[in-house]
Parts: C-alpha cells; structure tokens; sequence
C-alpha cells in the first residue's frame, strides 16, 4: 500500500493507507485499525465499530489530534468476522513503550531520514522521539501527528 495525504482541511477526510479491498486482509488474523473522524461523527463511528466488529483486547481508544478539531479512533479487529470497513480507515502498526502508531511507509521514510537517506531495517528507532505520535507519509515526506487519549471504551 502506498500512503498519500492531499492537502484539504481535515485529516479525516485524507487518503492515507485507506483500505479498498477487504480481500488484501486474508493474511493476518488481527488488524490494528485507525479511523479518522471529527468530534460530530464520533459517536455514530463507536456504535457502529461496536456494532459490525469482534473487538479483540475489548477496547477501543479514541485519540485526539492535538491542536485540530479531529479524531482518530484505534481498535484490533479480529479478521475472521470482517465483511467490511469503515470509511477513512488506514491500518497501522504500534510501538507499545512509546505509543507510537505507525504505517510502513512512514516508518521507512523515518529512517530515511535518520539514516541519510538509506532505508536499513535493522536501523534501530529511538521510539521514545515519537511518544504518542502517529507516523504517516503525504506524498512521500514524513508527518507526524501529536496525540493525547480523549477516551478509551471498554467493551462488554
């Protein structure tokens, strides 16, 4: 997948890792999916995430950009259960010990950076640079996006 942001006014309204075909998920069994949203649409997406997904960890963490009036809702979904995504949905990879979120192609052009300009997977990451951060690409340069916890939901 390529990651590609557009200049428009909302992030949530972006085509990052945006996933089309359900049929390129077959193989994992558990996604880490980031929808992104606005304050207005919020709690429509949660019922409806709650609704159509098997949520695996029985949690949904909702994050906020800081300083836009945008959101980015994260949960594991359990692949054998998926018929459909939500719109504005990327998949993403985390770092746990800094929660950092993460798509492959920014993780390569972070690297690139660090590493003038050579892509080497075994270059080790001070993750705790990107705390609470998501990592994404717009046409091939390396955003980063400033997060805090709105509000985590656990599931029954």
């Amino acid at each position: 997948m390529t990651t590609i942001l557009e200049s428009k006014i909302n992030t949530y309204n972006m085509s990052y890792d945006i996933i089309t075909d359900i049929n390129t998920l077959k193989d994992l069994n558990n996604r880490l999916f980031c929808t992104f949203t606005d304050l207005e649409g919020l709690d429509l997406l949660i019922e409806d995430i709650k609704a159509k997904y098997d949520i695996i960890y029985n949690k949904i963490f909702i994050l906020e950009i800081m300083g836009r009036d945008e959101y980015v809702v994260t949960y594991n979904v359990d692949q054998t259960n998926l018929s459909s995504i939500p719109e504005n949905t990327i998949l993403l990879h985390r770092k746990k010990e800094s929660n950092t979120l993460y798509t492959i192609n920014a993780l390569n052009e972070l690297i690139k950076l660090l590493n003038g300009g050579v892509v080497d997977i075994y270059y080790k990451v001070n993750w705790q640079h990107y705390r609470n951060t998501i990592l994404l690409t717009q046409h091939n340069e390396l955003k980063q996006l400033k997060t805090k916890i709105h509000k985590i939901i656990e599931i029954e």
